[in-house]
């Protein structure tokens, strides 16, 4: 008989090799069914049922109101609103335009 060494190792080696094989197993029958199916493709976006309609010159646009500006105008800063922005330090403003 073999040492009980040798008979653990041999059987690990059964057991690794079966584990193997079936792993080829089941990477052959997988390859095979993506093989055997029809490729489907997706589709992106939905087909559109018309064409946009045509823009006419002189139609009404949306009125949406102008965005504020981030200081409140004279009056508000009289009745103690508070600028939403502090003002910028001297060093950080810029010189004035010069006129070419």
């Amino acid at each position: 008989m073999l040492p009980d060494k040798d008979r653990v190792l041999r059987k690990e080696l059964l057991i690794a090799a079966g584990l193997v094989g079936v792993g080829l197993l089941i990477a052959a029958i997988s390859l095979t069914e993506l093989r055997a199916e029809r490729p489907q493709l997706a589709q992106a976006t939905q087909p559109q049922p018309a064409p946009p309609a045509e823009s006419k010159p002189g139609g009404t646009r949306p009125t949406t109101p102008a965005p504020e500006p981030a200081r409140p105008d004279a009056e508000a800063q009289k009745e103690g609103a508070k600028a939403v922005l502090p003002p910028a330090p001297a060093e950080k403003m810029a010189p004035p335009i010069k006129d070419k």
